[in-house]
């Protein structure tokens, strides 16, 4: 015998918090892979401005963001993602 019980599902309301748990994590799965998407699209538009002679500071500017934050954007990418399972 293995030492820990199962709980099991006892009532609708029991059933209707897990689905609903069920509900938000496949949203929140969703939400991060188009975050991800979006990040993706971010560096590439930085690195097309960067590539036609705008400075890191000059988008810093213009975002109304630090420099500090254009360099983290760029990095965005630059490591392979975890993998999401659904």
């Amino acid at each position: 015998m293995l030492g820990f019980m199962v709980k099991r599902i006892e009532s609708e309301a029991h059933a209707e918090l897990l689905d609903n748990l069920k509900q938000v994590r496949a949203a929140a799965i969703e939400h991060t892979l188009a975050a991800r998407e979006f990040a993706r699209q971010r560096r590439r538009l930085i690195d097309a401005l960067l590539a036609e002679g705008f400075s890191q500071a000059d988008l810093a500017r213009e975002l109304g963001v630090t420099r500090q934050a254009i360099q983290k954007m760029v990095a965005v990418g630059q490591d392979r993602p975890p993998v999401l399972t659904r």
